[in-house]
């Protein structure tokens, strides 16, 4: 098997003018390969090399590349030049481009496109921003029910190079309504002479145009569809949504939500592609309310001045009481979200999530309790036996009941804050886990400090 050229190589020739001999060698190249070889390149190597490519192996390869190398193709390569590779791209992958670029180059680009792929593109881009209409592609094989299996076979290969996948069929109706979808295995399994409508079962599953991506995310992955119609409220088929698109959905909300968990606003660009000033944009809302949160936390601490005062000893423990409601909350806060978003549950079943958290909560709570309590005897038994006083039992208890109390919940209010957001209408995210661990650092406090005046009543306090 022939090995490509190294990237060195590519860059000798370039360098020493050998354009037809690389021209030559750049068609052996798979798409990936070329994208891969252009990441490693300088811009004007980048140029050089993308002007070489032929067209269909070039439009393969804009699909591939990070926005920041499309743009600078788009701001040096001729009009002509882009004209062909926009024309010659998927609707659905020039609509998400087209998103990320100013209005005035996505006016003049779309000019450049023919009137077919112009009115697509338009119709595309007329969707609100996260419905599924924004990520369909018209390049499907359409059917009619009384066609023959011959018929239909004959009908791919005349189109069957325009469409974005022919692992599915749908058969519509003169009015262009989807009345059923048949795998490609039907036909290729059945005699040339049985028709459609013997196949059908009327049996499929079919997205709207104004749905919510996150909703087809749910839909494919119920279902295990590479691709999925997509028609308007009338039921008229407007086009279809593959699964690699669903997947870069996927990823960007998997994304966002990880961003939101750590406490901050989800980035619009990767992280290296992010400026300094919109990274601390970003990032310092969330630190402000956090930090207005914590003095909540020094609110309650200076109410129970006097009860610190009275039994120092009480503010050794106080690190390792709110660390620990924080930890529970934060555990419990990111295993909801996630479970959310992948459907394991829905809000109907609140009182679930409530029941197990209790239960979870009090074991891992009395753990910890029994824990924190075992470190207090051990020290005033063996290490240091005068270290907490004559009260050093009643400190232990303390501690334990503290522990188990705060524990419990924190992993309540992790479980159910990002329910409640998801009732109210907002992203379940926003419950972050630097967010719930706040919130439980002040109220733990409040239930150490109400246990402690409960059982130290009458001798520390």
């Amino acid at each position: 098997m022939n090995q490509h050229p190294t990237t060195d190589h590519i860059t000798s020739l370039i360098q020493e003018g050998e354009f037809f001999k690389l021209k030559e060698v750049l068609k052996r190249f798979e798409p990936h390969e070329v994208v891969e070889l252009l990441e490693q390149e300088e811009e004007r190597e980048q140029l050089i090399i993308f002007r070489l490519l032929p067209l269909s192996l070039a439009t393969e390869v804009f699909e591939y590349l990070d926005l920041d190398i499309q743009k600078h193709f788009l701001a040096n390569l001729s009009q002509d030049k882009i004209a062909d590779i926009l024309n010659e791209m998927s609707p659905d992958d020039r609509t998400a481009l087209l998103e990320f670029l100013p209005d005035e180059l996505v006016r003049e680009l779309i000019q450049t496109l023919s009137e077919p792929e112009r009115r697509v593109t338009l119709e595309l881009l007329g969707y609100p921003e996260y419905s599924v209409g924004r990520l369909m592609t018209p390049d499907y094989i359409a059917i009619r029910e009384s066609w023959t299996v011959q018929q239909v076979l004959d009908y791919i290969r005349r189109h069957g190079g325009q469409s974005e996948t022919l692992s599915v069929l749908y058969v519509t109706d003169e009015r262009g309504v989807l009345i059923d979808d048949i795998r490609i295995r039907e036909f290729l399994l059945s005699p040339p002479e049985r028709r459609v409508t013997e196949l059908m079962d009327h049996r499929f599953v079919k997205l709207n145009t104004m749905q919510d991506q996150e909703e087809a995310i749910d839909v494919f992955r119920k279902n295990d569809r590479v691709a999925l119609p997509v028609v308007n409220d009338e039921g008229v088929l407007f086009g279809i949504v593959t699964i690699d698109d669903i997947l870069d959905i996927r990823e960007e909300e998997d994304t966002e939500d990880i961003q939101k968990l750590g406490g901050s606003e989800a980035l619009d660009e990767p992280y290296l592609a992010t400026s300094i000033w919109s990274m601390v944009k970003k990032r310092a809302g969330w630190l402000v309310i956090l930090l207005i949160g914590e003095m909540l936390t020094t609110s309650a601490m200076h109410h129970f001045e006097d009860d610190l005062q009275k039994a120092a000893v009480l503010g050794l423990f106080i690190p390792l009481i709110i660390s620990a409601g924080g930890n529970a909350g934060s555990q419990a806060t990111s295993l909801i979200i996630r479970a959310m978003s992948l459907g394991e549950f829905t809000l109907s079943d609140w009182w679930l999530v409530l029941r197990r958290e209790i239960i979870s909560g009090l074991l891992l709570g009395g753990i910890l309790g029994v824990v924190g309590s075992l470190r207090i005897v051990l020290w005033a038994t063996t290490i240091d036996p005068g270290y907490f006083g004559p009260y050093w039992q009643l400190i232990a208890v303390t501690v334990g009941f503290s522990l188990l109390g705060i524990v419990l919940w924190g992993a309540l209010s992790g479980a159910m804050l990002p329910m409640l957001l998801k009732r109210l209408g907002l992203d379940p995210a926003t419950a972050s886990a630097p967010f719930v661990a706040t919130l439980v650092d002040v109220t733990g406090l409040i239930i150490y400090f109400s246990v402690a005046t409960f059982v130290l009543s009458g001798t520390l306090l």
